[in-house]
């Protein structure tokens, strides 16, 4: 009975107790954060079948058979997710057609089926962001106002005050957000493409991210007072107010001038 007293409250057990719960919060944090949108349709093994021969007729080229990358050509995909490759595909910047600062947005060279193969393949090869599912990207249930406050706050320095776009150094650029999906606004700040942050549920939360495509969509309703000139905020405004007004007064400056003379 002592002996069996002994082992139950051995010394070393708080130490084991310990090491056992970190273990298990890590794993419990891992799969967290390898689901941040929970949302994509289930991948089945034809998907990811059919997804590794699109790959490698497709993408091998540039990214390696296994998709391990190849320095200075093309970065790896083991573990970026189904989210980097849906927002990739299919908004036609990937396959790439030659190599630049950036990736443009073009013609989508695969159908929203392939689109679904592709990212299956990739999602097999290391967890990732997973496509987020259609409530939370649905515009309709996130707050535009809140969303504008967090726009400017993390967006608009590149994108523009209403997601216009903008310049960036050595020939890249913020694309306009006036026709991207929601779907792929989302896919955007949870992967961070090219030279954009990745905002994941850590700095922007879920919610978060809804409120912002809420607010991109209601900028696509135009301008509520006619003009957008430029849709870059006071800036357009007040240079306009600036050049009107110098040219009135010169004008009458000029105009007097004339009949004092």
């Amino acid at each position: 009975m002592r002996r069996l007293s002994l082992t139950r409250y051995h010394r070393a057990a708080p130490l084991v107790l310990l090491f056992v719960l970190l273990a298990g919060i890590t794993t419990a944090a891992s799969f967290v954060q390898a689901q941040p949108a929970n949302a994509e349709a289930a991948a089945t093994v034809t998907d990811i079948s059919e997804g590794s021969k699109l790959f490698a007729a497709n993408c091998a080229t540039c990214h390696g058979l296994s998709a391990q990358g190849q320095d200075g050509v093309a970065p790896s995909l083991v573990g970026v997710g189904a989210a980097a490759v849906d927002f990739q595909v299919g908004t036609g910047r990937m396959p790439m057609q030659a190599s630049g600062p950036q990736a443009p947005a073009k013609p989508v060279q695969f159908n929203e089926e392939q689109t679904h193969q592709l990212a299956a393949y990739v999602a097999s090869l290391g967890a990732g962001p997973s496509v987020p599912d259609a409530d939370a990207v649905d515009p309709s249930q996130g707050d535009a106002s809140h969303g504008m406050q967090l726009f400017r706050t993390n967006c608009a320095m590149c994108h523009g005050s209403v997601g216009g776009g903008g310049a960036l150094s050595q020939g890249k650029y913020a694309p306009s957000l006036m026709e991207t999906t929601p779907t792929h606004i989302y896919e955007a700040m949870l992967v961070g493409p090219q030279s954009m942050p990745v905002f994941n549920n850590a700095n922007i939360t879920p919610d978060d991210k809804r409120d912002i495509i809420a607010f991109l969509d209601e900028q696509r309703n135009g301008a509520p007072g006619g003009l957008s000139l430029g849709s870059i905020g006071p800036v357009a405004e007040g240079l306009w107010a600036w050049l009107l007004g110098m040219g009135l007064i010169v004008g009458f400056t000029v105009w007097i001038g004339m009949r004092s003379s």
